[in-house]
């Protein structure tokens, strides 16, 4: 016999069951109150759904460090039927996560793309102000934002505008850059980050109140198997080839610089495994 046939068909089962449960809809998860003068991070999320799918150290600084968690919408989605139905369920979602919400505009903005980056300027750098204004209104301790190879033409696209947007800030603004992967992996990530089994549920269940899209591809299900995984390619990755893998169930994968003077700058030497029990805001000390 096979003693690994009952361990897949439990997974299997459980996927299968995961389908029945409801979706959002769920009072807001618990988190403790922002102070006066707390840290902001600002997390530029390509699509509404994307807070919830790497936002495990967004949770983590939210829930153990209190900082001041905010979305910025960059799109509502191309689907423009459903862009005020995405705003709507990415309201609750955040509103489950204890995360704030900035709209980048009443629809999001439109046409978040290299190829707009590349032949209208005009339009790419009317978005560049947007996204320079909420940087210097917010003036955060960190932001997030997709790194340049995550290959949804929207994710790279969001990644070049918050690039292009902090260059044109001035010199003395300074702030953590924390670049996140999804739909493509970094070759070079320098954090692994591990989640807790509560925080992994909480993010399963603030991605199910986007009931649009997992409805029609079921992100929030796959997301534990993809945190599992992270900890499968962060050991070696991060850890470094051939090394010992930290004893983690799920983990997300960044890679964490800074931008001081104008210029991006590295932060570490080699890579950072952050357990558990490990404080998340001293990554931003």
């Amino acid at each position: 016999m096979n003693p690994y046939a009952s361990l897949v068909a439990t997974y299997a089962r459980q996927f299968r069951d995961g389908k029945a449960l409801p979706l959002g809809g769920f009072p807001p998860a618990a988190n403790p109150p922002v102070g006066a003068g707390a840290p902001t991070a600002l997390i530029f999320s390509p699509h509404p759904d994307d807070e919830g799918l790497i936002g495990n150290l967004p949770l983590r600084l939210r829930r153990e460090a209190a900082w001041d968690v905010v979305n910025v919408a960059v799109t509502q989605g191309s689907n423009r039927a459903r862009q005020a139905g995405r705003l709507a369920e990415l309201q609750e979602a955040c509103r489950y996560l204890g995360f704030g919400l900035v709209q980048t505009a009443p629809e999001g903005l439109e046409k978040v793309t290299p190829k707009c980056r590349a032949e209208d300027p005009a339009h790419w750098q009317g978005m560049v102000r947007t996204i320079a204004g909420i940087l210097a209104s917010h003036r955060p301790r960190a932001i997030f934002f997709p790194h340049e190879h995550d290959w949804n033409g929207t994710h790279i696209g969001t990644h070049h505008l918050v690039m292009d947007a902090l260059a044109t800030l001035p010199a003395g603004f300074a702030t953590f850059l924390v670049e996140t992967e999804y739909w493509g992996q970094m070759t070079k990530p320098n954090l692994m980050v591990e989640a807790s089994e509560q925080d992994v549920a909480d993010q399963v269940a603030g991605v199910s109140f986007h009931i649009g899209e997992v409805r029609r591809n079921p992100f929030h299900l796959l997301l534990p198997a993809w945190m599992q995984d992270n900890v499968r390619r962060g050991s070696e990755l991060v850890g470094g080839q051939g090394g010992a893998a930290p004893d983690f169930g799920f983990a997300t994968l960044y890679r964490l610089r800074a931008w001081r003077d104008g210029k991006v700058e590295e932060v570490q030497t080699g890579g950072r495994a952050l357990s558990v029990s490990a404080d998340p805001a001293g990554l931003f000390a």
